[in-house]
């Protein structure tokens, strides 16, 4: 999801373009709130369930689309400055300083700040071992450096968990309509 605020409209966009603005207030509310002027977040819709594991089937289904926060985990522009050529670690810190407060702890509600891992603990098997024992849909990988595409890109690596229950449902969904 693409979350941009002007001033103190917000629109939240889906990966296809779909407008989901109406459909997640709670991340709306929390744009507003952001000291910036401008800017433009990517990050994941999410809806946790009773164990505060993120639960693909309550946002598929709409069941608590009041409750869904945003995972930052990009900042693609700010104050009206482009900063998808800058490496992905300076777009973190950028990311980190417009989340937080001074300190330190997230600015409230709605948008929450996507951990990531870095130096000796960051063997992505793994990481990645860890996100499926935990039944996740997956995980990203940026190579140090690199800069915001949008879409695919050689420097970002999207690994799915082949057991999870949202991989499972694409995989039949995908071979249903190839019939």
């Amino acid at each position: 999801m693409i979350a941009q605020k002007r001033g103190d409209r917000v629109k939240l966009y889906s990966r296809h373009g779909t407008d989901m603005t109406q459909r997640f207030p709670l991340i709306v509310d929390a744009m507003v709130r952001l000291s910036a002027s401008s800017c433009m977040i990517d990050g994941e819709a999410v809806v946790c369930g009773e164990d505060g594991i993120p639960s693909f089937d309550l946002l598929r289904y709409k069941q608590d689309d009041g409750r869904a926060f945003l995972y930052a985990f990009d900042v693609i522009e700010l104050n009206g400055e482009d900063l998808r050529r800058e490496q992905l670690e300076q777009r973190k810190a950028i990311l980190w300083r417009l989340l937080k407060n001074e300190e330190g702890a997230e600015t409230g509600p709605g948008l929450s700040i996507n951990q990531w891992i870095e130096g000796e603990e960051a063997d992505g098997a793994t990481v990645f071992e860890h996100a499926c024992s935990f039944g996740l849909e997956g995980i990203i990988s940026k190579r140090k450096g690199s800069r915001y595409n949008s879409g695919r890109s050689p420097y970002w690596l999207k690994l799915k968990n082949p057991e999870s229950d949202a991989v499972r449902r694409e995989l039949e969904e995908d071979s249903g309509r190839q019939r």
